[in-house]
């Protein structure tokens, strides 16, 4: 959903680089057709290089684009009926695209869409590019320039679960993702005991590696999980040392030192708020503004938060339910003026770049001032 560039410092960079080490080997792009069978959540990395998740396949394909670094400012932005357009684009009705994940490479200030076309089984995913000047274009999936990453253990490609809680675990292998200081991090599900997973893979990739299993306090339910996904993330140091900044559906905020993400190992992020019941967080970002770092959130249900990250570290675990759709730990503040945000992403230092609306009156995307 994002690229992530708050910076590390030169220790932990070293220190990851060996921690995170493993079978995974460097390997040339190679060209040929890009085949999705799904698609999920997207990020940018350097050099125009978009990550696109494949979460039926439990993929992450990383494809050359022929984006550009600009320097024109970005911040007149807008496409109004962004859904209709986007069908047009791709040859089919308003009703039948569904737009699942926005991503930005802020250095060409190029906006990349993943899309589902269709439904059912007969649904086709594409990635659409938009340009600030409201040029949209279907991404070329064939004969590109690509390397796959393939992720073990992803969950069984099959449905479980009775009544509304029925659904395919395996379209939830790839819940987020971001590029972080040359690796690619990605949250999601897996089949082991804890099922709730982040992968770092260093890139370029060749193969992937197992995961870090992630137990967590879920204040809002009153006990620990180990089976809820990420449902999107942050990178950000807290006291000169890089953690992950993870929320969950029905909300908790949760921190997860980087060193301690190994590959077959299990981690227990530190719960430091719980931001309201009923709810699933959309995207998050990290800013600066007047010398201060904020946090933004969009949620589904309770709008789009600012969070203070001062002090972050002295807030302790919450360990104890939080009743009633009550919120605890770290304050937020909800944007009034910032409503139906349904993507979020970082364009320039001074905006960023939301899809906002509703399915049945349209979406719109556009650049927006940080508060």
């Amino acid at each position: 959903m994002k690229t992530i560039q708050r910076s590390l410092a030169g220790l932990f960079a070293a220190t990851l680089a060996g921690i995170f080490a493993s079978t995974t080997v460097a390997a040339p792009y190679q060209k040929g057709d890009v085949r999705l069978q799904s698609i999920g959540p997207l990020a940018t990395g350097p050099d125009g290089v978009l990550f696109v998740s494949d979460p039926k396949a439990a993929s992450i394909i990383a494809i050359k684009t022929a984006a550009k670094p600009t320097d024109k400012a970005a911040g007149g932005f807008k496409v109004e009926q962004l859904n209709a357009k986007v069908a047009a684009v791709l040859g089919a009705s308003a009703d039948q695209v569904r737009i699942v994940d926005l991503a930005v490479d802020t250095a060409s200030q190029t906006a990349y869409l993943s899309v589902v076309r269709g439904q059912g089984a007969g649904a086709n995913a594409a990635v659409v590019s938009v340009r600030p000047g409201g040029k949209l274009r279907v991404l070329p999936l064939k004969d590109v320039q690509h390397v796959v990453a393939k992720l073990p253990n992803a969950p069984a490609d099959q449905e479980t679960g009775q009544g509304r809680r029925r659904r395919n675990q395996r379209m939830e292998s790839i819940t987020d993702l971001a590029f972080v200081k040359g690796r690619v991090i990605v949250a999601g599900l897996s089949n082991e005991e804890f099922s709730s997973t982040l992968r770092t893979l260093p890139f370029p990739f060749e193969g992937s590696h197992n995961g870090t299993g992630v137990r967590i306090f879920h204040g809002a339910h009153g006990r620990y999980e180990t089976s809820s996904p990420v449902r999107t993330f942050v990178s950000y140091d807290i006291d000169g040392d890089p953690h992950i900044l993870a929320a969950y559906t029905c909300t908790p905020l949760v921190k997860i030192p980087m060193v301690e993400l190994k590959p077959g190992s299990q981690v227990v992020g530190e719960t430091i708020a719980e931001l309201g019941n009923r709810n699933r967080p959309l995207d998050m970002i990290v800013y600066t503004k007047n010398g201060r770092d904020h946090l933004l959130m969009a949620n589904s249900s309770r709008g789009v938060m600012k969070i203070t990250t001062e002090k972050l570290g002295n807030y302790k675990g919450i360990t104890e339910r939080v009743p009633g759709g009550g919120t605890k730990g770290v304050p937020y503040e909800t944007l009034a003026d910032w409503t139906e945000v349904r993507q979020l992403a970082e364009l320039d230092d001074q905006h960023a770049l939301v899809v906002r609306g509703t399915e049945g009156d349209g979406l719109n995307l556009e650049a927006v001032r940080l508060p």
